[in-house]
């Protein structure tokens, strides 16, 4: 059977649009193909004699099934995605239409005057010419629900709306002395609980979608939806970069750039991980028992929860892994529109995840509900620019997020290195 990992458009096949029931069906043949070609792989091993054929066919069987759990991601997608009002979403109050109709003369015209007094009778802060509008509620929540979507580690952590600039979230670093008494027994006086804070800052993410004035001239054209779909992998991108490898600083911080240690030294405020048992590398020799470390280096409360997050080719390595009893140890989703899975856990692909490399970080395994948390200020802003890029409109959009690790004991990482 021959391969082509070429891309191309996922939603149509020979003229008809094509569903994540197709997709998951093409996906399951490929991996039995898989499974096939690398089980005589490793026959072939074992005889000795490297094939190199048999190998190129296995990294080629590999890299299609790549391809297409990304097009069958696309494929839940597409069909995921919320409407927007006028495209079959819910109908909108007086308020609601009022400032939808401002928005859109504003968007189309430039005309600012109606929307500038809803925004003054609802005393919106930060709304004017120079910084912009805020976008419907409508618009604002079908963003939000479209990063959740398309966002790795945004569908998978904790999400909370603030209104300030500044998240602080208090927790424990000692609790009050407790201890068990008989019923008559005298108590003494426990100590107070030490309490310390957490602090999430709200950073400004931007993007800024071009338009032409037959665009937005256009009245079949359904302004909320082009921005929102203008706007979403923008910032979808900058986000699954910054939850992962952000710096802090002027942005979120991702949860790779925390302090990491050897999980048996595991402390507050540090992130434990577990060895791989080679330099850049798993073991030679049962490689899948790194994996069962990192997975019962998380305790029995967080690993109920679990979920791997690695990028495409460390799972592309992974994917060859076996039990004792020959079954594959990942899985590929067992429903359309599902998760592919590793030793029954869910797996999320997030691609700023790092390579396997020495000394890299590249699998991380957690609860990430509990483990880590993203802010979102509410409102999205929209300014206006007719003037930088004649012909064209410029819309600088404008929207503050931040994230951090919330819990330290939630995540472990897979450092890939003898100990």
């Amino acid at each position: 059977m021959d391969f082509d990992i070429t891309e191309t458009a996922p939603e149509h096949k020979s003229g008809i649009a094509l569903t994540p029931r197709d997709g998951y069906d093409e996906l399951r043949t490929t991996f039995e193909d898989f499974k096939s070609a690398n089980d005589e792989r490793l026959a072939t091993l074992e005889r000795k004699r490297g094939d190199v054929l048999l190998e190129e066919k296995v990294d080629r069987i590999n890299a299609a099934l790549d391809l297409q759990v990304r097009r069958m991601d696309d494929l839940a997608l597409r069909h995921a995605r919320p409407a927007l009002e006028g495209r079959g979403g819910p109908m909108l109050d007086a308020a609601a239409r009022e400032h939808k109709s401002a928005f859109d003369s504003y968007i189309r015209g430039g005309e600012s005057g109606a929307l500038r007094a809803l925004e003054t009778k609802a005393m919106s802060v930060g709304s004017n010419p120079d910084g912009g509008y805020l976008v419907s509620v409508e618009l604002e929540r079908e963003i939000g629900q479209r990063l959740a979507a398309i966002s790795p580690i945004r569908a998978i952590a904790s999400v909370r709306e603030i209104s300030g600039s500044v998240y602080k979230k208090p927790f424990m670093t000692a609790g009050p002395a407790t201890g068990w008494v008989g019923e008559a027994d005298a108590r003494s006086q426990t100590t107070s609980p030490t309490l310390d804070a957490l602090s999430f800052p709200a950073m400004e993410l931007y993007a800024m979608p071009a338009a032409t004035a037959t665009l937005l001239d256009d009245a079949a054209v359904n302004i909320d939806e082009w921005i929102a779909s203008e706007v979403e992998l923008t910032f979808a991108v900058q986000e699954g970069a910054a939850f992962v490898n952000g710096d802090g600083t002027n942005k979120p911080k991702g949860f790779l750039q925390y302090t990491t240690v050897d999980n048996g030294s595991w402390s507050w405020g540090n992130l434990g991980y577990v060895p791989s048992g080679a330099a850049g590398a798993f073991a030679a020799s049962n490689p899948s028992d790194a994996l069962v470390d990192l997975i019962y280096a998380l305790k029995a409360g967080y690993r109920q929860n679990g979920m791997f997050v690695m990028n495409r080719k460390t799972q592309g390595a992974i994917r060859k892994f076996k039990d004792t009893g020959g079954a594959y140890l990942w899985q590929p989703p067992a429903q359309a529109g599902g998760r592919a899975s590793l030793m029954t856990f869910p797996l999320i692909e997030a691609e700023d995840m790092p390579d396997i490399a020495a000394d890299a970080l590249s699998i991380a395994f957690g609860d990430f509900r509990r483990g880590y948390l993203i802010v979102d200020r509410t409102g999205v802003r929209v300014l206006r620019d007719p003037y930088s890029a004649k012909p064209y409109v410029l819309f600088y959009t404008t929207k503050r997020v931040g994230g951090g690790v919330q819990d330290f004991d939630a995540i472990k990482l897979m450092k890939f290195a003898a100990s």
